[in-house]
């Protein structure tokens, strides 16, 4: 009798020649012909920048990366500071920082904005070895854009524009720009997921690859097999500073929206909701009534924003907006963001339990679209302790509330040993709701506090510093 064993050797075998002799009659994919296409509209992009005096002389071209994470890096050229080197130190030169593209005959040449920002002077150099001074025609920071214009004598190669909405994970792709100034050079891979949010980007869903991207491919395109841009290279994912085969480039129908609009205007606009969201997770889910941890839960709404005067409250849950599914916190500011201030949108939330659908207004994102931390909450005077939560509360004064920006809630004094030490109650947060009931008063918070369920998810919203989200926690029987 023929073992197990040799039966899924056998198995393994078969399926492996089948496999090769597939791989033997499709082959892999030839870019020549592709590379041979494009090549033409893809530039070299270099900036010269005013001489610093001072201290930081000689710097000039170097990228400011504070405030980036230490493992996400945009990708600069090669014109990393090498120290002064007598007077010429103090002279303008040109440095190499990356890639771009021609995106029509009569010279818009699209880049990324941390490719030309804070330069005095940019220069376009062309597959013939041609260098253009460029216009800059408009920068949208949020996207890490920009576009620019150059002047020739004659038509431009350019690129076409495909359909990255169409794009799947595992589909070849290719990427072609000028890493540590190596001209032209090409990299390949497959696309490794789309819709990723990054740290340093909230409004652009990154598409994710593998293929070998380095300092100096920054701006660059990156095409499907027919030779189409479907997006432009913009960071990568490191610990070592070089590929480690994560790279992100940027939607090439986010990319052609902001180029509308910077030919237009010379500035961007997004759709802006004002509120602050978190994820769902499975507790939250289990609290708010959800079939699965999926939507975006509002943690706290700016006052007389768009989300506010459209009926939206503390506790949604966002499950749609505008027909497109929000499975994670990230997606919603992708999807408003792409909706023109002053349209309407329709959002389907969760709300005790129910779905409901409301119509409101997008407002326009604000240039300083960060929430202002509150200030240090005063001392008040400790009320009695809620021993089945381990903690001790005290009312709100009409001044605490209008610093913080709350219409109800407590005060936390004291965390004790119990379930709000366990989930990182400190002294001085603002309990707003329990159980996604609204507390009013300490005597209401310790009412509901004692009617607590037991093994079950019960959620409880709490402001820190200005700052709102909601954390859930169980009771033992």
């Amino acid at each position: 009798m023929i073992s197990i064993k040799r039966m899924m050797a056998a198995g393994a075998a078969a399926a492996l020649l089948s496999w090769q002799s597939l791989g033997m009659a499709q082959g892999l994919p030839d870019f020549t012909d592709l590379v041979e296409e494009v090549s033409p509209a893809v530039v070299n992009i270099s900036t010269s920048r005013a001489p610093k005096q001072g201290p930081m002389a000689g710097r000039q071209g170097m990228p400011d990366l504070e405030g980036l994470p230490p493992i996400f890096r945009e990708f600069f050229g090669p014109g990393f500071p090498q120290g002064p080197q007598g007077p010429q130190s103090r002279q303008p030169s040109p440095q190499s920082l990356g890639s771009g593209f021609i995106l029509s005959e009569d010279g818009y040449v699209l880049t990324n904005n941390h490719v030309i920002e804070g330069a005095d002077e940019i220069f376009v150099r062309l597959s013939d070895r041609r260098e253009v001074v460029a216009r800059l025609v408009g920068a949208d920071p949020r996207s890490d854009l920009a576009l620019l214009k150059i002047e020739t004598d004659d038509d431009l190669p350019a690129v076409r524009i495909g359909d990255s909405s169409e794009l799947k994970p595992g589909e070849w792709v290719l990427a072609i720009g000028s890493p540590f100034g190596f001209d032209y050079s090409v990299t390949a891979g497959i696309v490794s997921a789309k819709g990723r949010s990054l740290p340093t980007e909230n409004y652009v869903p990154f598409i994710q690859t593998d293929v070998a991207i380095n300092p100096g491919n920054s701006g660059g395109p990156l095409l499907n097999l027919d030779g189409e841009v479907v997006g432009i290279n913009s960071q990568i994912f490191t610990r070592s500073g070089g590929f480690m085969g994560l790279s992100f480039a940027i939607p090439a129908d986010v990319a052609m929206d902001v180029v509308a609009q910077l030919k237009k205007t010379g500035a961007v606009q997004r759709g802006w909701l004002g509120v602050v969201v978190q994820e769902i997770n499975k507790d939250l889910a289990e609290s708010f009534g959800l079939p699965k941890p999926a939507g975006a839960l509002i943690a706290q709404i700016m006052p007389g924003g768009p989300a506010d005067e459209g009926g939206l409250q503390v506790g949604d849950v966002i499950l749609e907006f505008n027909g497109q599914e929000i499975n994670m916190s990230s997606d919603l500011p992708h999807a408003v963001g792409r909706v023109r201030p002053g349209e309407e949108a329709s959002v389907v939330v969760m709300r005790d339990k129910k779905r409901r659908t409301l119509e409101l207004e997008v407002g326009a994102l604000p240039e300083d679209d960060s929430v202002a931390a509150g200030p240090t909450p005063s001392e008040a005077a400790p009320s009695a302790a809620s021993n089945r939560l381990g903690v001790v509360v005290a009312e709100l004064t009409d001044e605490q509330r209008e610093a913080l920006d709350v219409s109800a809630g407590i005060m936390v004094r004291q965390v004790q040993q119990g379930p709000a030490a366990m989930v990182g109650l400190r002294a001085g947060d603002v309990i707003t709701s329990l159980d996604n009931k609204q507390i009013e008063s300490v005597e209401q918070f310790e009412k509901i506090a004692k009617g607590l369920p037991t093994n079950r998810s019960v959620s409880m919203r709490v402001v820190r510093q200005g700052r709102a989200s909601y954390i859930t926690f169980r009771l033992a029987d």
